[in-house]
């Protein structure tokens, strides 16, 4: 980006953010070059977005699996490093890889039970084998996209974006309350201090000019952590315990293929492909920018990528996160730019354990101020996209029945108790059961002058 283009972002952004804010046109599109000054403190906004969800999986995978300290602490920085590569190959592109988009990667929860059902039978070395061996579906949906792009219409990709934010949105209010089974679930305490970081997140980002605003997020959670120290929320101890280094290896703990790993996490990637379609969906709708099916193919081979690296160093599949999704409409940065620095900062993060051990210790309330916002965003962005859709009354029906089975999976959990394990897997998250009911209705339905 030239100078002169610079210096119309710089302009642009000092003028109140009219724009930005009415006409929800960005500050920085997704090829757009910052100075780093500015760069890094934004891509630092993505990591804390993402960190809990990246850490989470490891830490219930080996918790179950009665993993030694040091395995675990191997586990995490290693999760962390993969998940930064896998971003920089997404965002960066290379050839075919990659959708050039502003994602963060990382391990998705839907993992988890494959995860546990191989590992205790195999060990870790069934897992990273299962992560391999599996990886390449991916690369194989990947091609057939294109094809199949047509049966994304607006009304079909508006229940999708709408479904994820709305989907992730309970993760937020756990935060909020102070994590999911935390002895002060709900105090005032808590709930207080999500107040606090969402109030602040919302002045800057409406009232605030330039960095002030773009950046409200990670200041909203700076603002977080110097109020949670004096109520005690803060502990540090695991940043001391926190090893010097720690440098991922290629098959430390061994490798092992088998056919029950393999078909273990077949349903899980099956479920990651159609999220990672409807993240990159959405994170166009938030650039601004029309996905093309090469894109969305490209996107997919990077996830296939990503997972496969992640085997062969001891890591968990990569996929797209829709956490970060809503930073992009409310900071006004689509940069790509930022995004690939988030990246090497996560490989950072991965390679000095200390490093994101202070990212790990942010109370759940910090975080949940910012959850709200931002999962609140996605849903909105899908909301705009609906409302740019024809609403007849076929597509009202499909966007009804869609987000009605897709929020009911997810409130409601147990109406999935006694389809088989590998069902139950695929239609356990919210926005596959919406997105695979949306494209059948879409088919089935006939369409009709109204």
């Amino acid at each position: 980006m030239g100078q002169e283009a610079l210096s119309y972002r710089e302009d642009f952004v000092s003028e109140g953010n009219k724009d930005l804010h009415e006409e929800n046109k960005l500050a920085y599109g997704i090829n757009d070059k910052l100075e780093l000054k500015l760069a890094i403190p934004l891509a630092i906004q993505h990591i804390v977005a993402a960190f809990s969800g990246i850490v989470a999986v490891p830490l219930v995978v080996g918790g179950v699996l009665g993993l030694s300290a040091v395995e675990m602490g191997y586990l995490v920085s290693t999760a962390l490093f993969m998940a930064g590569l896998a971003t920089f190959i997404q965002a960066k592109g290379f050839g075919k890889v990659g959708a050039k988009l502003p994602c963060i990667m990382g391990t998705d929860f839907t993992f988890v039970g494959p995860s546990i059902a191989v590992g205790s039978t195999m060990g870790l070395a069934g897992i990273f084998g299962a992560t391999l061996l599996a990886a390449p579906i991916e690369m194989i949906i990947s091609k057939f996209f294109p094809k199949i792009r047509r049966l994304f219409p607006p009304v079909v990709t508006g229940c999708v974006v709408t479904l994820i934010g709305l989907t992730v949105l309970p993760v937020a209010i756990d935060w909020a309350a102070g994590g999911y089974g935390a002895a002060d679930y709900g105090s005032l305490k808590n709930i207080g201090v999500t107040l606090a970081v969402l109030t602040v997140i919302v002045s800057l980002n409406q009232f605030a000019k330039g960095f002030w605003s773009s950046a409200s997020i990670l200041i909203g959670t700076i603002f977080g952590y110097i109020i949670a120290y004096p109520l005690g929320m803060l502990e540090f101890s695991a940043v001391r315990e926190a090893a010097l280094i720690n440098l991922p290896m290629p098959f430390k703990y061994g490798i092992a293929f088998s056919l029950t790993g393999f078909f273990a996490f077949i349903p899980a990637y099956l479920v990651t492909s159609i999220e990672t379609v409807g993240d990159l969906l959405a994170v166009g709708e938030a650039c601004n920018k029309e996905l093309e099916s090469e894109d969305i193919s490209k996107g997919l081979m990077a996830d296939g990528v990503g997972s496969m690296l992640a085997g062969v160093f001891g890591a968990g599949p990569n996929t797209s996160f829709s956490q970060n999704v809503g930073i992009i409409p409310l900071t006004g940065v689509g940069s790509r730019f930022v995004v690939i620095l988030a990246g090497i900062i996560l490989m950072l993060l991965g390679v000095f354990p200390k490093l994101g051990a202070l990212i790990a210790i942010m109370p759940n309330p910090v975080l949940g101020g910012a959850g709200i916002v931002m999962f609140g965003m996605i849903a909105a962005s899908g909301i705009k996209v609906l409302h740019d859709a024809d609403l007849t009354r076929r597509n009202l029906l499909i966007i009804a029945i869609s987000l009605g089975l897709g929020l009911g999976v997810v409130v409601r959990p147990d109406i999935l108790s006694h389809l088989p394990k590998a069902l139950k897997t695929f239609f356990q998250s919210g926005i596959t059961t919406g997105t695979i009911t949306a494209l059948l209705l879409n088919i089935i339905l006939p369409k009709m002058e109204e």
